[in-house]
């Protein structure tokens, strides 16, 4: 019994630590928050909430079918890393280089009253805040090889493994809830400036990340 639970809590562990990084639930709240700037409190949680819920069913799907597509496409996991790093890169390349300049219809979208920037808002939430600015490719190749390394012809261990790495899912939501509803208050703590240097540093660490993943894959490639 004792096993079950230091391997459950290790997995749950495991989980934490593997998702933390590319999820960045910190890092993708800074960069989401222009989207919520018009919205009021209890527009924000109802938003919030859904963004949540879409990046808990993205992962939770992506952990469960993730050997299934493997094997349906015969793909391998060095190369859903490779295209999850690559598509990594590109999202915090576009981010660096951006001038921080809405578009012209978001402008007009912006200048109107709350709740048609609410409205205007439902369209955007799974695409493109929930994917692929909260869980991208990085966070489904991560939960793909995880799943990939949790199977287990045991009935009892094969549950115990995916239990512990929902409950890790269900943590990193909880954290995306938590820092998305509340990213106006560090905001206000660090100004438009502050602002501006952190979302020009997760953009470069969105980046690197992306290149991590991406060579890793390469790596395991190469090697294998």
């Amino acid at each position: 019994m004792f096993a079950y639970y230091h391997s459950f809590v290790n997995l749950l562990f495991i989980g934490v630590i593997a998702l933390f990084p590319v999820v960045n639930p910190i890092g993708s709240a800074f960069i989401v928050n222009s989207y919520f700037d018009k919205l009021e409190r209890p527009e924000r949680k109802k938003v919030v909430k859904k963004v949540a819920f879409y990046a808990f069913c993205v992962c939770t799907v992506s952990l469960f079918a993730g050997q299934w597509i493997l094997q349906m496409f015969g793909l391998s996991i060095p190369v859903i890393q490779l295209a999850g790093g690559i598509m990594i890169c590109k999202t915090g390349w576009d981010l660096l280089t951006a001038d921080n300049k809405p578009a012209i219809h978001e402008q007009a979208d912006l200048a109107s009253d709350g709740s048609q920037s609410y409205n205007v808002l439902q369209d955007k939430l799974f695409y493109p805040i929930t994917f692929p600015i909260t869980t991208g490719a990085g966070t489904i190749s991560v939960l793909f090889t995880l799943s990939a390394n949790s199977a287990n012809d045991k009935p009892v261990n094969y549950l115990l493994n995916m239990g512990a790495l929902i409950l890790s899912i269900i943590v990193m939501c909880v954290l995306i809830y938590f820092f998305y509803l509340n990213t106006e208050t560090l905001v206000k703590y660090l100004g438009s400036k502050g602002e501006k240097i952190i979302n020009r540093i997760v953009a470069f660490l969105t980046f690197c990340v992306g290149l991590q993943i991406a060579v890793a894959g390469i790596t395991t490639i190469v090697k294998g």
